[in-house]
């Protein structure tokens, strides 16, 4: 799992396993803070909640975690992996040793460089996961935009029977999304709302990984001992919370951006959907799903660290264990 002494694949696969455990906790909730911003009618989150569950059951909460499941799983991968090995990189530069503590500044660049690299893997993911939570609301208010165009003034409504939303579906599934929004789109498609994303992600693993390295070096007994389990949980909750809603303006705008699609296409840019959003809903849209955000960032990113720190221990473990037994024969 070690290619050199700067270069490890173990942060890799740690990242994995902690990015499947964080989608399982903190799908439903991001399912109800995509329907709270780039939806409509919901008055606040029990109400968002309350009629997900009438309409959909408890399966609409989970609608689109397949891909996720699959897809995130990577992403995190690519996260944990590069910043970590960013952080030796910077190391060994800097002061010629890549296991030398790193100090602010370089977890700030390392922060930033890996919110840069996310967007490239991340920005397909979200598209197509918004796209997929949002496809039953859209469903809902086509058949109500119908439902009024079939109406008179008398109150008499004229039946539709050419058409029956309920039983259509925009997208089958995650890679007949993809397909359909490569179809319509272009590849720049699936790369809609990546500028807000840049905006969100940058400042937001800043504000990420620093704290949750502060937390857990606060959290220690002393300096020489590593954090423990409990302390490392604590410190990823934390450190979620605080990033998922210092991100949720630019979430708002990269949420709207993803959810307009083509056919119904509603922003022209990242400025224009600011603009139209602050004109039509006022400021606090762009605070709309903070509280989402922030108690469904403290379950979803104490679980990811937690998993993957944990993981990181049982792979180093295991190579000690290997160079143990080189050594002995």
């Amino acid at each position: 799992m070690q290619t050199s002494n700067s270069f490890r694949l173990d942060d890799f696969i740690a990242g994995w396993i902690g990015g499947a455990s964080s989608v399982v906790v903190g799908h439903p909730l991001d399912t109800v803070k995509t329907r709270l911003q780039a939806g409509k009618g919901y008055r606040n989150t029990l109400h968002c909640i309350l009629t997900i569950y009438r309409k959909e059951t408890v399966m609409g909460f989970f609608k689109g975690l397949s891909f996720p499941l699959a897809t995130i799983t990577v992403y995190n991968s690519v996260v944990f992996g590069f910043f970590s090995n960013t952080q030796r990189l910077i190391s060994k530069y800097r002061y010629g040793d890549g296991w030398h503590p790193c100090g602010m500044l370089d977890l700030t660049v390392a922060s930033m460089l890996t919110g840069l690299v996310s967007v490239g893997v991340g920005a397909p993911v979200d598209l197509v996961k918004i796209r997929l939570q949002m496809q039953m609301q859209t469903q809902t208010v086509l058949a109500e935009n119908l439902h009024l165009a079939g109406s008179v003034s008398d109150g008499t409504n004229i039946p539709l029977r050419s058409v029956d939303i309920p039983g259509q579906r925009l997208y089958r599934g995650p890679i007949h999304c993809i397909s359909s929004i490569l179809q319509t789109e272009g590849l720049q498609g699936l790369y809609r709302g990546a500028g807000a994303m840049m905006l969100r992600d940058i400042p937001g693993y800043t504000l990420y990984f620093i704290p949750y390295s502060v937390f857990c070096n606060l959290l220690k007994p002393d300096a020489t001992s590593s954090p423990h389990p409990c302390s490392i949980w604590l410190a990823g909750g934390l450190a979620g919370s605080i990033s998922w809603v210092t991100a949720t303006p630019a979430d708002v705008v990269k949420s709207r951006m993803q959810a307009d699609s083509q056919r119904q296409r509603k922003y022209r840019g990242i400025l224009h959907c600011i603009i139209h959003s602050y004109k039509t809903e006022g400021a606090q849209v762009f605070f709309r799903g903070a509280s989402v955000n922030a108690i469904r960032g403290f379950p979803m990113c104490a679980t990811m660290f937690l998993t993957y720190e944990l993981s990181l221990q049982f792979f180093r473990s295991l190579q000690d264990k290997e160079n143990i037994f080189v050594v002995k024969e």
